[in-house]
């Protein structure tokens, strides 16, 4: 039976680590990029857009849930989007920190979130097949299998 090798925890021994935590960290720096714009902008360009993508589908913007959708956007509303966005951002930039120091708990908290979204990119290729679709459930999965396979590398080996 082959011997496990011991964990090296120097990233450079892992660069799929790295790779991920630069596209963690990237994802990171937008998150607070549209947070600052959100809050910058306020509700109403986000109303506007809102807007024109009601009307592009052939709705009425005035009348039924869209114009519900169009109430519930004030600059409160725009505050906890900023919230949210920002704790995602700060989410992301921990585990691009951990996760470029070969840290164990980062390379768990990036495994499963980018599982969770495996079934949502499932859903999104049934419903608009395309390259775009297949590129972002490949790239989860690719994610998911070199955190697993990390994760699976720290275990210490099993004495015979």
């Amino acid at each position: 039976m082959k011997q496990r090798q011991p964990y090296n925890p120097d990233r450079h021994a892992h660069p799929g680590l790295a790779a991920i935590a630069l596209l963690e960290a990237g994802k990171a720096v937008l998150a607070f990029l549209a947070a600052a714009g959100l809050e910058i902008s306020g509700p109403a360009p986000l109303r506007n857009i809102v807007n024109t993508l009601v009307r592009r589908v052939g709705a009425d913007p005035e009348h039924g849930s869209f114009s519900n959708l169009l109430d519930l956007i004030t600059p409160d509303t725009v505050h906890v989007g900023v919230i949210a966005l920002v704790a995602y951002g700060l989410l992301r930039a921990v585990e691009a920190w951990g996760l470029w120091r070969a840290k164990a708990w980062a390379s768990w908290l990036g495994c499963i979130s980018a599982a969770l979204y495996l079934p949502l990119d499932v859903y999104a290729i049934a419903r608009h097949p395309g390259w775009a679709s297949w590129l972002l459930l490949a790239v989860n999965v690719l994610v998911v299998w070199v955190l697993a396979r990390d994760i699976g590398k720290r275990r210490p080996p099993r004495n015979a």
